[in-house]
């Protein structure tokens, strides 16, 4: 069962794995589509980030909330997932919307999901075989165990302000999370007391996965002394922490939580206090 990530070569030696194209750009929803309808690894299906990956919007709970679970699990299974399927996810941003998936499977008990490494982009880099092909797989009803130990609302982050009991952990770039040249949300800035680990330093210069034991180095010298089991992992819209949290789990370092819905939920309340500036800003070496 693999957990974490997996390489291409694995990948192509399982042709009995499920796999989700979730390919997408933020400035056009309908590009991921189009490319998985270009071409795409065989047997996967695509994950849409906003239409199966996110619930509804109030605009008061992010730009990227998380579904119901029945209705995510009620989705899980118009896919043909049965709970023994080994499911890999992959994109071609880094892992960074695949990691969204992988943390959502996780979330309703469906411990058999991993990344590919290195995404589409290596895939076709190494010369393997893509298709146009959609596979269809029957559906089936797919009985979840939730597991909401693993993400915060915004209540207790909140409280946090004042109890200093977990760490926040900001995913986006460090110019964002020092409030400059927001594009995405309305208010710049961070939430007080964060500490900031872009999730691009997760990844090599090929947009793999750094080595187990490098991801735990770097996390190390931004936590110190404080566990893992206490870190709420937080972005913009909830998509990119999970990048933080893949990673801490590759370094062996599990028990991170996520706010799913991250700075986009926290800055729609202007009653909310807003930090500025890079003090906490913490990159790879």
């Amino acid at each position: 069962m693999r957990t974490t990530i997996v390489s291409t070569a694995e990948l192509g030696a399982h042709s009995d794995w499920r796999v989700f194209d979730c390919r997408y750009d933020l400035g056009d929803a309908e590009r991921g589509p189009r490319a998985y309808a270009e071409a795409h690894i065989a047997g996967a299906l695509y994950a849409h980030l906003e239409r199966d990956l996110s619930g509804p919007k109030t605009g008061r709970n992010g730009r990227h909330p998380l579904p119901d679970a029945q209705a995510f699990a009620d989705w899980v299974g118009t896919q043909g997932i049965t709970p023994s399927d080994q499911v890999v996810a992959y994109d071609n941003a880094g892992s960074s919307y695949a990691a969204r998936l992988w943390w959502m499977l996780q979330w309703i008990g469906h411990r058999a999901v991993a990344v590919l490494d290195g995404g589409f982009e290596k895939w076709v880099r190494e010369g393997r075989p893509v298709t146009t092909h959609v596979p269809t797989y029957p559906r089936t009803e797919y009985s979840f165990s939730l597991d909401d130990s693993m993400r915060v609302d915004v209540d207790l982050v909140e409280r946090n302000l004042r109890t200093r009991e977990s760490l926040v952990l900001d995913a986006r770039s460090a110019s964002r999370f020092a409030g400059i040249g927001e594009t995405l949300d309305p208010v710049a800035g961070h939430i007080p007391g964060a500490r900031n680990r872009p999730y691009a330093d997760n990844l090599d210069a090929d947009q793999c996965f750094k080595p187990a034991h490098q991801l735990r180095r770097d996390f190390e010298a931004l936590l110190g002394s404080i566990s893992a089991s206490v870190v709420i992992s937080q972005c913009g819209s909830g998509v990119t922490a999970c990048h933080n949290i893949l990673a801490m789990r590759i370094a062996g370092l599990a028990g991170a939580r996520l706010y799913p819905g991250s700075w986009s939920e926290w800055c729609s309340d202007r009653a909310r206090p807003i930090a500025t500036g890079s003090d906490a800003t913490v990159n790879a070496p």
